[in-house]
């Protein structure tokens, strides 16, 4: 199976069938252990009637008990024999399916993180997490196909060759049947993988609406909207549920087959062979065999069915993948020197200036519109943005991602140690060397860097609260962590990366006046000399900066000190005082 820290590899994205191929070929030993095992498997469940049949020939006669006592001995011994390949066999596609699982979960989270923030802007977050809940199950499963669905073959092979000496009348009955049932079951599989296609791309909308109305439900509580979206979502919810049911029809027909075909396929050529034994064309024990080998051949014929239908919906869900892979990061054509000392970083859209070494806090009614202006000045959104005369987008982006840092107030959590969360361990995820990295930093006392983080995030409480301290477990998005706990770890975590530039988004919204009047302190002092930018409305954080700069509109409608707007601004004095009330009365 896929090791966590090794690379997937380069996948194949011309088609799904192409992708479903890749996953094979990338565990070629593994594939082929697995076909090998599904057709010894299947084959020695056809040798059972054929030592069936020669007990019954060579046995059951008067004097011979000896003859059947070793004949019944040697079907014994390959049904033990048997249980073993069939142990292997499980053992190993299922080491296929976990390998193809993880690697396409490797490959999209890679694109994911190489598409960054361009992401959600290319692709729905419900399209992402269907991808992920559910299209790389799907795609596993597909993957059985390798051990069974070789050995389905390679049985069926193997009965019509033993039954050519019995009779050549049934083995072309054999040899018919799957042809047969491929031309009764086609045309529902291929309608099957079309409605399945549509029913997944609903479900990746639906996904999508999901998770805005759990981010957003507060927001449409204030507007009065809930009920509405509420109602397009249940009407949503139920266009789902009728393509769900029409998936489910064909899906039903399709099962029904797998089952019912072959069990008529079975009647059939026992009745041909049992008309054949009693005119005497052959022998009982043939009679016998011949019945084992059809009902062994059930399996197969009905696995014929069932692999149709696995390989439709893995297809599907390949291509779902695929279209994902196929969405290229934007180009990063930055080929200039970026400012070798701390520099002015300049937004012509919004004529916002950072200064370096500085403490600035960007004010503005809406926080939309001073996020827009981070995102410029971070280089997350096309813009015009200058970094001491150069232009950002000039810039190699990894450069850029080194020296500027955009705390987000939103920024994700991933399950794991406090430790790793402020170290960032998922950075280093990549690495063979992380989990002894990680274990060798287990128990550890925070060091010098760590501890000054959280102080200065007014952040030590929390450390000292956790049972385990550092190595104390949190939980995805920190749902063990309160809000303000949650905020005060990213802040933290921000402070622990030491950017020359920290573009930090309302930083303290969620803290109580006495933690934050703290934070606005420690902030300050921590960093000293190193280039800071807030977007914040909180009188304890904007007393504390070097330059307020006031947004009206998303343009600069004034700058100054705290004090000097609030002489000199009527809307920077009105909306500073609103933000005010409104602390008093939380």
């Amino acid at each position: 199976m896929i090791d966590a820290y090794e690379d997937p590899g380069t996948p194949d994205t011309r088609g799904g069938w192409y992708y479903l191929w890749w996953l094979v070929h990338r565990q070629p030993g593994r594939s082929l252990a697995g076909a090998l095992l599904g057709s010894a498997w299947l084959t020695l469940m056809a040798g059972t009637p054929y030592l069936m049949a020669r007990a019954v020939d060579d046995g059951l006669v008067p004097g011979r008990m000896a003859v059947l006592a070793g004949w019944t001995a040697a079907i014994f011994v390959l049904g033990a024999v048997n249980a073993w390949v069939s142990i292997m066999r499980h053992r190993t596609m299922t080491r296929v399916r976990m390998d193809a699982y993880f690697r396409t979960i490797k490959v999209v989270v890679g694109h994911a993180v190489r598409l960054g923030a361009a992401l959600p802007r290319r692709v729905g977050a419900g399209e992402v997490v269907t991808i992920g809940v559910g299209d790389v199950h799907t795609i596993a499963q597909a993957l059985t196909v390798v051990g069974p669905g070789v050995g389905a073959v390679v049985v069926y092979a193997v009965v019509a060759g033993l039954l050519v000496p019995i009779s050549p009348l049934l083995t072309g009955v054999v040899l018919l049947g799957v042809p047969v049932v491929a031309l009764l079951a086609g045309p529902l599989a291929r309608r099957l993988q079309g409605r399945e296609a549509e029913y997944r791309e609903r479900q990746g909308v639906l996904t999508a609406r999901i998770g805005d109305l759990a981010g957003g439900l507060r927001v449409l509580n204030g507007l009065g909207g809930k009920g509405l979206f509420a109602d397009a979502f249940r009407k949503n919810s139920q266009h789902l549920r009728v393509q769900g049911y029409r998936v489910g029809s064909v899906a039903s027909w399709v099962q029904a087959l797998g089952v019912g075909l072959p069990t008529v396929y079975l009647a059939v050529v026992t009745w041909i062979a049992a008309r054949m034994a009693a005119r005497g064309e052959i022998t009982v024990g043939q009679l016998v065999s011949v019945y084992g080998y059809v009902a062994v051949l059930v399996g197969p014929v009905a696995f014929f069915l069932d692999m149709g239908y696995q390989l439709s919906r893995g297809v599907v869900a390949a291509r779902r993948v695929v279209r994902l892979l196929h969405l290229a990061p934007e180009p990063d054509e930055g080929t200039e020197q970026a400012p070798a000392d701390p520099s002015v970083l300049h937004d012509p859209r919004s004529g916002v200036r950072v200064r370096p070494g500085r403490l600035t806090a960007l004010v503005g009614a809406s926080a939309t519109e001073t996020g827009a202006v981070v995102d410029r000045l971070g280089r997350y959104t096309r813009s015009d943005v200058t970094w001491g005369g150069v232009r950002l987008e000039a810039v190699p982006l990894l450069e850029v991602r080194s020296r500027i840092l955009v705390a987000d107030n939103e920024a994700h959590f991933f399950a794991d140690s406090l430790r790793n969360s402020l170290r960032g361990a998922g950075n280093c995820a990549t690495s063979p060397h992380a989990p002894a990295a990680a274990e060798a930093h287990k128990h550890a006392p925070p060091d010098a860097r760590t501890t000054q983080a959280l102080h200065a995030a007014a952040a030590n409480d929390i450390l000292q609260a956790l049972p385990a301290g550092l190595d104390s477990p949190i939980d995805a998005q920190a749902r063990n962590l309160s809000g303000g706990q949650r905020q005060r770890i990213r802040l933290a975590r921000a402070l622990l990366t030491d950017p020359e530039v920290l573009l930090a988004v309302e930083p303290t919204s969620a803290l109580d006046a006495h933690t934050e009047a703290l934070v606005a302190e420690r902030l300050r002092t921590a960093r000293t000399g190193r280039t800071t930018l807030l977007t914040t409305t909180s009188p304890l954080m904007l007393a504390r900066a070097d330059e307020v700069i006031y947004l009206v509109d998303g343009k600069v409608a004034a700058t100054g000190t705290h004090e000097g707007l609030l002489e000199y601004a009527p809307g920077y004095r009105a909306l500073v005082a609103r933000d005010t009330e409104e602390e008093v009365v939380r």
